[in-house]
């Protein structure tokens, strides 16, 4: 993502945040562990400089008055979770987390990360510390769950869901793998764990090399992945060195929980594709972002 892309993304925030980051800070500081007493301390756990949405982190731990830290800055001292000050290690109560699960804690998961905290799970186990999103929350961006979400509303709320999931055919069954690949230069096909635009198939837009590869992946390892329709996205022009040009937009909307309540974002993240003519609007591989209008009815 280039600076122009970094100063839309941080206009976005700053229109959406200057309200919504007291949301988000009032949502975390809803979300206390019992160990809390007077005012939480609250941080935001960012990878560091190098990640693609660091400027995002940075941002909003200053919108929010909270403190911005990387693994490095954190230890466990008497079972609480603590950063380095200039008077030394100071417990913090609520984490925002910005790590990835697997990198979280080298003790109990990979070994080999240089960007988690050593025993910080043990300590979020025992309820020493709240993180959100708590670990294990990624499931939820798991492609083939997806496709039981409105089984799962109707389980748990006793109503039907108000909007219709995108048909999504799981791979792993027998009947969807064959109408998969009968249907492959239709359909896109997912990674039921990826993300980022990557590792995915656009049918209509692949070669015949680039289908018979993933005919052979779909063969090989059918329950990870996913199939949906090619869907048409909305565009929304942009300005490129030949003029107006349309690209393809998806909105990300987003909604804070914390025990005592549940909040909307008004708006959301308006996601562009830069390439002529793509579907894959993601930032790791191009994408943009544009201003988001909220219109009244």
């Amino acid at each position: 993502m280039g600076t122009g892309q970094y100063l839309t993304r941080i206009k976005l925030y700053l229109k959406l945040g200057n309200c919504d980051h007291k949301n988000l800070r009032r949502s975390l500081g809803n979300s206390v562990p019992r160990s809390c007493k007077g005012q939480p301390v609250i941080a935001v756990l960012t990878p560091g400089i190098y990640n693609s949405a660091y400027f995002e982190h940075a941002f909003l731990a200053g919108q929010m008055g909270a403190e911005l830290v990387e693994g490095h800055d954190l230890r466990v001292v008497d079972g609480r979770v603590a950063m380095r000050t200039t008077q030394g290690y100071a417990p913090i109560d609520v984490i925002y987390r910005r790590v990835d699960d697997d990198y979280l804690d080298p003790l109990n998961f990979n070994p080999q990360s240089l960007l988690g905290v050593p025993g910080i799970f043990d300590v979020y186990r025992a309820g020493g510390v709240t993180i959100a999103n708590a670990p294990g929350t990624g499931i939820a961006d798991d492609k083939a769950v997806y496709s039981y979400m409105p089984d799962l509303i109707e389980f748990y709320t006793g109503e039907k869901a108000l909007l219709n999931n995108v048909q999504t055919w799981r791979c792993s069954e027998p009947d969807a793998l064959r109408y998969v690949l009968d249907h492959l230069s239709e359909l896109v096909v997912k990674e039921v764990h990826g993300s980022g635009g990557y590792g995915m198939l656009v049918g209509p837009t692949a070669s015949n090399e680039e289908l018979v590869a993933f005919r052979n992946k779909l063969e090989a390892s059918p329950g990870k992945y996913i199939a949906q329709p090619t869907l048409s996205l909305s565009t929304t022009p942009i300005l490129t060195k030949n003029g107006l040009d349309p690209r393809h937009v998806d909105l990300r909307v987003f909604v804070l929980v914390s025990p005592e309540e549940i909040h909307m974002i008004p708006g959301g993240l308006t996601r562009v594709a830069l390439n002529k003519g793509s579907l894959v609007v993601n930032s790791s591989q191009g994408g943009g972002t544009k201003d988001t209008w909220v219109l009244e009815e």
